[in-house]
């Protein structure tokens, strides 16, 4: 039973099932491209010896007084396209394309062709949450329409406010690929208090990018205008920060000289969208990344080994559904290790909705109620237990179980 169960686990080919399909696919690709080159080459021959053939018979015509006899110049071309037989060489690489497409359909069936429903416990599942689920997977990624589409076939009742909320985030992040983050100072201004609760920074980041794209195009004035109105409130706690940035005034006009040009960068744009995301999905009470997604991704992972337990469970005799446990481990990825229960390393109590766990700056977790008692005030600084940062409140985000 042991050995049946140490075989249960998954081996290296299991495991890279998925890179082997991969694989698989690049190299049919590589012999397809090497087969259109030589197809092209022969071809490009062929044209060659005709337009010579074509050449010599216009030559022979000018030159000659009667009907020229164009038979030799035939007979000639007809011998070197024999000599070069174009329809052997492109028989040989269509051959081996061939052969590597036979192998290619066999190892999709192997890795496919597998009966999974007995690998997975036999439950009742609410249809209409899971319609839910696979509408909501759309909407986050844009697709609307299909989103309606699948809504409409499914005799699904749309959920519309959840829609326009997506429907405005892409609204906001479309608007910052181009360039423009009035959309996303909008929104950030209307839920500022609840961003702030979840100790996101975003909407001084976004102020601070705002600042930089004015002075980029020489308006000193101009940012300086928009800092004393939009940056001033952020001073008595992020002095270091409106410290850099006003000096950035100094090099107006020519920011791409100065010594603070990693504030334009391109990966600000990119983090400063993937943090819209995540204050957007924060508030409507959605996970950051799609629960669909998620389940999807873990069950690649987990297949395999659930595949095989099944087939060694079977030939003893055993149902493994019946378990309370597994007999052999399915390995995840971090990405897929979530904790629905926090213990507060101080207070040593269990968090809740009323004690929930709070993200540090420096990336220790404490319950909030042990941040209030260890700050004493929202503003005032206060050092973390377990390293010698300072944090404040305000700059403590919440986690969601």
């Amino acid at each position: 039973m042991l050995s049946g169960l140490k075989a249960a686990q998954p081996d290296f080919s299991q495991l890279m099932e998925l890179d082997t399909i991969k694989d698989g696919f690049e190299r049919i690709a590589k012999r397809q491209k090497l087969s259109s080159t030589k197809t092209q080459e022969v071809i490009n021959q062929i044209e060659k010896e005709v337009d010579q053939a074509i050449v010599k018979m216009h030559t022979i015509s000018s030159d000659a007084s009667e009907s020229p006899d164009h038979t030799f110049i035939l007979q000639e071309l007809r011998t070197r396209l024999n000599d070069m037989a174009p329809v052997n060489q492109l028989q040989g690489c269509q051959k081996e394309l061939i052969v590597a497409l036979t192998k290619y359909v066999k190892l999709l069936e192997k890795c496919f062709n597998q009966d999974i429903s007995k690998a997975y416990k036999s439950m009742d599942f609410g249809i209409h949450i899971v319609n839910e689920i696979i509408a909501s997977h759309f909407y986050r990624d844009g697709l609307f329409d299909l989103g309606d589409c699948f809504l409409h076939e499914s005799c699904e009742t749309d959920d519309s406010s959840l829609k326009v909320q997506f429907q405005e985030m892409h609204r906001v992040l479309h608007a910052m690929k181009a360039r423009n983050l009035e959309p996303a100072l909008s929104w950030v201004a209307k839920n500022s208090e609840q961003i702030l609760q979840n100790g996101s920074g975003l909407e001084l980041k976004l102020h601070q990018l705002q600042f930089m794209e004015i002075l980029k195009q020489g308006g000193r004035d101009e940012a300086l205008k928009y800092a004393r109105v939009h940056l001033s409130p952020f001073a008595s706690v992020h002095k270091a920060k409106i410290q850099k940035l006003m000096a950035c005034l100094l090099w107006a006009g020519r920011l791409d000289q100065s010594p603070y040009t990693e504030l334009m960068a391109n990966p600000h744009w990119e983090k400063l969208a993937d943090e819209v995301t995540r204050q957007f999905c924060s508030l409507l009470g959605q996970s950051y990344k799609s629960p669909l997604g998620v389940v999807i991704a873990a069950g690649i992972q987990g297949l395999p080994t659930l595949l095989k337990l099944t087939t060694v469970m079977t030939a003893k005799n055993q149902e493994w559904q019946s378990m309370k446990q597994l007999p052999v481990p399915v390995d995840l990825g971090r990405e897929f290790q979530f904790h629905s229960v926090f213990v507060c390393p101080v207070l040593r109590e269990q968090g809740g909705n009323e004690n929930p766990p709070m993200l540090m700056p420096c990336g220790h977790v404490l319950s909030k109620q042990s941040i209030l008692k260890l700050s004493k005030s929202s503003t005032r600084p206060f050092k973390c237990p377990y390293c010698p940062l300072d944090s404040v409140v305000s700059q403590c985000r919440q986690l969601h179980f």
